[in-house]
């Protein structure tokens, strides 16, 4: 015999909210989550339904219908009754949103994480980039696109390991 359940009548908090997607990963980068990386913008709540926020890292990027399906299917998992994603590209995404935190996770996953540009990003793509896996400065651009838009790719020349960097928006 199933028991019926009945939903809650109490609202979500935002902070509810927020914790639930900060289980979301990067479906490119699984070592990060969409809240680590500054695509979630803002979440509000309003009783059962969630109002979030998301600002993809290019206006064009592939993957942001998974990420909005995954938030969806989380929030609803979380006991969201409605959820309702508006995607905002004003402010645009920038590179600058990661913290050193989020910079040493991409490290460690293999990814040459994007240093501070401060909107100066000619300045940035001027300089070397360390590779992630011993730290030289002796590493080549080989191509300016990697397996996804916010990559590109190099190669080590101290420890001879191919890499991709994370370009700096």
């Amino acid at each position: 015999m199933v028991d019926d359940v009945e939903k809650p009548t109490s609202g979500l908090t935002t902070d509810e909210v927020w914790g639930a997607l900060q289980e979301v990963m990067d479906p490119e980068i699984p070592v990060v989550s969409l809240v680590d990386l500054g695509v979630v913008r803002s979440v509000h709540t309003q009783d059962r339904t969630a109002h979030v926020e998301m600002t993809p890292t290019f206006s064009g990027c592939p993957a942001m219908e998974v990420m909005r399906q995954q938030v969806r299917e989380r929030l609803l998992a979380l006991g969201c009754d409605r959820v309702e994603i508006a995607i905002k590209l004003d402010p645009p995404w920038t590179t600058d949103w990661l913290s050193d935190e989020v910079k040493a996770k991409l490290r460690d996953f293999g990814l040459a994480p994007p240093r501070w540009h401060g909107g100066n990003v000619r300045l940035v793509l001027s300089e070397p980039t360390a590779c992630p896996y011993c730290g030289s400065l002796d590493t080549e651009l080989k191509n300016g696109f990697g397996s996804t838009l916010c990559r590109s790719i190099y190669v080590c020349h101290a420890c001879r390991q191919p890499f991709e960097a994370f370009k700096p928006i």
